[in-house]
């Protein structure tokens, strides 16, 4: 029995060959030159527009919230600024000795219900000036304890002694600065200047007393200015124990440290002399 098989059927595929090849690339070439640009422009934008969207959406959420954030933290600003929070609730003075906590809140010109910003980061300035405004004000820090409570620390100079003029006492401090309050009489402990006719000499016998221990400071009564031709700086000490001290004021600190030394040796009250060298004599009759 005879089967008559399909043409088309039996027919495999060939392989074009180089020339055909070549003809089927050019007859796509001319097709696609015959397509609109803007068709395959539009067809590779198409691919790329889901793409394009979800980076649009992306930048949009970003800003949104940048555009919330940023108005919450003004909300978060202004609420502040109204509240007690960001005013000085209290100002706390440690380390006063004769001035009061009202003298040392306004030198640092701080109040209770000033605005926190006044302070903060001003801290440097405001203890400087501070210094400027009070002369007793030998150091000022001022710190925050807690989010609007101040603290200033202060050390004051100490009183050096007084000086009298006109029937009333001047306190004198360790710095040299002569107060404008006086007294009717001078506290104990600390020395009285007499005779001084310059200013400048005063401050620096002041400055050399500062240096003297605590122990040498009680026992001094009185300074007086005792210029000779031959030694213009000579000063005169009057002793709480008795004694009586001639000194050169640029070497009045240093040698005043071996008076306790000199008077224990003494066996009866005297002169103690540290103009040159160091010795003692007592008093004439």
């Amino acid at each position: 029995m005879k089967f008559r098989l399909n043409r088309k059927q039996s027919q495999t595929p060939r392989e074009l060959t180089p020339w055909e090849a070549y003809q089927s690339r050019a007859a796509q070439r001319r097709k696609q030159a015959k397509t609109p640009k803007w068709f395959r422009h539009a067809k590779r934008i198409g691919d790329k527009l889901p793409r394009l969207r979800h980076q649009r959406n992306r930048q949009l959420a970003r800003r949104l919230t940048a555009l919330l954030s940023g108005f919450m933290v003004v909300i978060l600003v202004m609420v502040y600024l109204v509240s007690p929070l960001s005013h000085v609730s209290s100002v706390r003075v440690t380390g006063r000795q004769a001035l009061s906590t009202r003298q040392v809140t306004t030198a640092v010109q701080i109040q209770r219900g000033d605005s926190i910003f006044n302070v903060l980061g001003h801290q440097r300035r405001l203890a400087r000036q501070a210094l400027k405004r009070n002369n007793r004000l030998k150091r000022v820090k001022i710190s925050f304890q807690q989010p609007n409570r101040v603290r200033v620390r202060v050390v004051e100079y100490v009183t050096a002694g007084y000086v009298m003029r006109q029937g009333r006492y001047y306190e004198v401090l360790e710095n040299g600065i002569v107060s404008h309050q006086s007294d009717a009489q001078p506290e104990s402990g600390t020395p009285v200047y007499g005779s001084f006719k310059s200013t400048k000499t005063l401050h620096r016998v002041i400055l050399q007393y500062a240096q003297l221990p605590a122990a040498i400071k009680r026992n001094i009564s009185e300074i007086h200015d005792a210029p000779t031709k031959a030694d213009p700086d000579r000063i005169h000490l009057f002793m709480n124990d008795g004694n009586e001290v001639y000194a050169r004021i640029d070497t009045f600190a240093t040698k005043m440290a071996y008076y306790p030394s000199i008077a224990s040796k003494m066996k009866q009250k005297g002169v103690v002399n540290l103009e040159v060298g160091a010795y003692s004599a007592p008093f004439k009759k």
